[in-house]
């Protein structure tokens, strides 16, 4: 059954896209699969997430095949081998082991996040095929692939909306809609209530993009239909979830309701079903006292937003406090390893502007994420240095790989929208083969990590380091031990400025100190009785803005 409504929607949304919509079948809820009820989810065979390292790409601006100006999935295929080559020979790839593809399915608009068609693959971008051929040729290359499922709202192009605005339609109860406009407003000020002719529907983003009801079964199982063909038919991973916050709204309250954890619980366990090892990571755009609230029992997990922003706080120094204390919450609040630390995404100003181009601090905003704990998401160009401020088209510009026209490599012909300004300077043509780029200082970071399971998955310890300068931590598993120092202030800090102090740790007996990336030379610390150090001067100076990540070796 599930099957023949899939193939029913994909044809019915073919024929309306070149003709006015057709009279639909009328759907009874008897017709829909009955949604499970919660049961006990089967344990994943691996949460195979925690050891890998994701890529955020932007079909439409990453690399195109057929010289249309728009980026396309066999374009991403071509590249591939600069994400992984699969061979574990080599070391000149950038070593990313999973992919979150932004909106890929049919859309109106250039960033897909308005769905006219979840099972179909939008025209710029590719077909079926060509998309099952990535998921072939990623999974070679040990790359997992999970994409953008959009949950929250449609396009008003879509054909159930198309069809909604009747008021005796079968799709009329899968938006919401009201006669009197309310009077309450949105989570941010705006207005989420659009006039339609004699009555108002609800949209939380904008007109274009009405929100769905979800407390309507038959809108529940489609979604969860979606779903199932995403995993089984398409053989994804898994998903990123898109604004799962505004899922199901309670008049005014619009974030964070309980009737959305309810719903998202739900979710959880059918996907869990369908695949135990399939992946979900949520965008809660939210502190992170409430993104624990979606994270084990909703989604696998959620990306921290406050982390991010303390990051590149403290990568522009002058002190790691923002870091230190966003840290430490995450660490004591999660599960261990269960959250998404990115730096930023595609609805922000790019890592280089918020950095006024420093070079040094993007290097030390990269440290401090992939030396961290949790699952780490880089944005497609991060790598680059690639710079761009809102709007949104400007943070989403072309990767620059090259800088002879102004296509940056992306394209033979004139690119969707044309790249930074510093596209010349600013590409990999310019960064592969200088040892300190920014380019490798990230590939040397994300091999590191894909080559040592502590970085990936062993303990956090806060060290105590005396300066509010210096961020010190430690990453242990039973067989491997890393202090990452990291000297956030533009001044050097001398041996009497500071020491590492970690009083009862994972140590024992003599130890050295070997330096994996940057400075380099370090002393060893003298273990204590309770496998900790006091007062351990690993360098007589730190340089201003400097890092080190050091194993300490038996």
């Amino acid at each position: 059954m599930m099957k023949k409504l899939i193939l029913l929607l994909i044809v019915l949304v073919t024929a309306c896209r070149s003709t006015e919509p057709t009279e639909l079948p009328v759907f009874e809820p008897t017709e829909f699969p009955s949604t499970p009820e919660p049961t006990e989810v089967l344990p994943a065979v691996e949460q195979w997430w925690n050891d890998t390292v994701f890529y955020e790409v932007f079909v439409r601006s990453f690399y195109d095949s057929d010289g249309d100006g728009v980026g396309d999935i066999s374009g991403l295929i071509e590249k591939l081998d600069y994400l992984n080559d699969g061979d574990p020979n080599t070391d000149d790839d950038l070593g990313i082991t999973g992919i979150w593809l932004m909106p890929i399915t049919e859309s109106p608009s250039y960033h897909g996040y308005d769905v006219v068609n979840y099972y179909a693959i939008d025209q710029e971008y590719g077909t079926i095929e060509e998309f099952q051929l990535l998921i072939d040729q990623a999974h070679q290359r040990g790359i997992r692939v999970i994409v953008d499922l959009v949950l929250n709202h449609t396009s008003d192009q879509h054909l159930w909306f198309t069809e909604a605005k009747e008021k005796e339609s079968a799709y009329r109860d899968w938006y919401l809609w009201e006669g009197e406009k309310p009077s309450y407003r949105g989570p941010w000020g705006q207005d989420v209530w659009h006039k339609m002719r004699d009555e108002y529907y609800y949209g939380i983003f904008w007109k274009g993009m009405p929100d769905l009801n979800l407390q309507n079964p038959e809108v529940t199982e489609e979604l969860f239909n979606i779903t199932r063909f995403w995993l089984e038919e398409m053989q994804v991973d898994g998903f990123r979830l898109d604004a799962i916050k505004h899922l199901v709204e309670n008049g005014p309250a619009q974030e964070n309701t309980n009737e959305t954890h309810a719903w998202l619980e739900r979710f959880y366990t059918f996907y869990k079903e369908v695949d135990p090892n399939a992946f979900a990571v949520g965008e809660a755009w939210t502190d992170t006292n409430q993104i624990l609230n979606y994270t084990g029992d909703e989604v696998d997990i959620a990306f921290a937003f406050d982390l991010a922003e303390a990051i590149l706080k403290t990568a522009h120094g002058p002190l790691a406090v923002p870091v230190i204390k966003e840290m430490t919450q995450v660490v004591e609040s999660f599960p261990a390893g269960q959250y998404g630390i990115f730096l930023t995404n595609h609805d922000q100003n790019r890592v280089m502007s918020q950095l006024q181009g420093d070079v040094i601090q993007a290097k030390i905003a990269s440290t401090i994420l992939l030396t961290s704990p949790g699952v780490p998401f880089l944005y497609y160009g991060e790598e680059l240095g690639m710079s761009g401020v809102k709007p949104d088209e400007d943070i989403r510009r072309p990767m620059q790989w090259n800088g002879l026209d102004i296509s940056a490599g992306m394209s033979t012909g004139k690119p969707w929208r044309l790249p930074a300004v510093d596209y010349k300077e600013k590409n990999l043509a310019n960064q592969v083969d200088d040892p300190e780029s920014l380019f490798n200082h990230y590939r040397r970071l994300i091999n590191m990590r894909n080559e040592h399971q502590a970085l990936r998955t062993g303990e956090w310890t806060l060290i105590d380091t005396g300066s509010h300068r210096l961020y010190a931590y430690m990453r242990h598993s039973e067989e491997e031990v890393f202090i990452i120092l990291v000297n956030v202030h533009p001044s050097d800090m001398s041996g009497d400025q500071y020491q590492l102090t970690l009083e009862a740790g994972p140590l024992s007996g003599t130890v050295r100190a070997i330096s994996l990336l940057g400075l380099s030379n370090p002393s060893a610390p003298e273990i204590n009785d309770k496998g900790g150090f006091i007062n351990y001067i690993p360098f007589e100076t730190l340089p201003s803005q400097s890092f080190a990540v050091i194993q300490l070796v038996p």
